[in-house]
């Protein structure tokens, strides 16, 4: 993979995201988790054609969008050359939300309105690129979740919407109820995690013409780990990278670009020599 050649993939309404996207969701994890150091990792990554980057509301305790708007508000310029993912739908038991007993999950219109709202407040955006419902909720009521999705695109406070983790059935049922098409769902997918290459979730996708993400491409980073499943893959990766003249990373990535679904991975990693070797 050469520098600055990410490439494009398009959506189902007609925008892209850069092949490659920079999950956000570590950012406070840094070394150094400071505004200068996320613009840093935001320059890295467009210099490598890598244009989107995925959040959701309670990356780092509700903190990781807000570190990354300070850093917008740095270089401003940076909005118009970028695209931002976000999540709602999960309420953690956070000093945030002192009122909070129980970890659950809320698709209901009120809080995915207040969800969206304080995104676009922490980032300092007019619009999120897409919207994703963050988990599935077992007491989703679709034609509520689905109308406000519809009804946030049609206000432009999103331009588009999706989901994440979602089974088959749940997003045919979430779909059934609007009127915009869902764009991606965010899934589990590494050389580690292959579910999802069997239980339909990439069919569905490649039948929808859907742009799957593929969250934890690299097993979390299980992949170079002492599990059994990582150390019988680990000689065929060294072997390959060898031979291309690469790390075992970029050859587990490769073997998700590769998938005729057109899997999108999502790389998070807060060193800059690494995001350097993505493009």
């Amino acid at each position: 993979m050469s520098s600055s050649h990410v490439g494009r993939i398009e959506l189902p309404n007609g925008r892209s995201f850069s092949r490659m996207v920079y999950g956000a969701m570590r950012l406070t994890q840094a070394q150094n988790p400071s505004v200068d150091h996320t613009l840093a990792c935001i320059d890295a990554c467009l210099a490598q054609g890598i244009t989107t980057f995925d959040h959701a509301d309670i990356y780092g305790d509700y903190r990781c969008e807000s570190l990354f708007g300070e850093a917008l508000k740095l270089a401003p310029e940076l909005k118009q050359k970028i695209q931002i993912v976000s999540k709602c739908g999960i309420k953690l038991i956070s000093p945030q939300y002192p009122e909070r007993r129980i970890k659950h999950y809320d698709t209901s219109a009120a809080h995915i309105r207040y969800s969206v709202d304080n995104s676009l407040s922490r980032l300092g955006v007019a619009r999120l690129d897409t919207l994703l419902i963050h988990r599935p909720d077992p007491f989703m009521n679709a034609h509520e979740t689905g109308a406000c999705l519809d009804a946030l695109i049609q206000e432009g406070k999103i331009a588009s919407a999706g989901v994440s983790n979602f089974s088959n059935h749940e997003f045919d049922l979430l779909q059934s109820a609007m009127r915009n098409p869902l764009v991606t769902n965010q899934l589990e997918i590494s050389l580690l995690a292959q579910h999802t290459f069997l239980d339909g979730s990439l069919g569905q996708c490649q039948q929808r013409g859907i742009r799957p993400m593929a969250w934890s491409p690299l097993a979390g980073g299980r992949l170079f780990g002492d599990e059994i499943a990582a150390q019988r893959l680990q000689p065929a990766l060294a072997r390959i990278a060898k031979a291309q003249g690469v790390d075992i990373d970029a050859v587990a990535i490769a073997w998700l670009l590769a998938h005729p679904a057109n899997i999108v991975p999502i790389v998070g990693t807060n060193n800059l020599e690494r995001i350097a070797r993505l493009g």
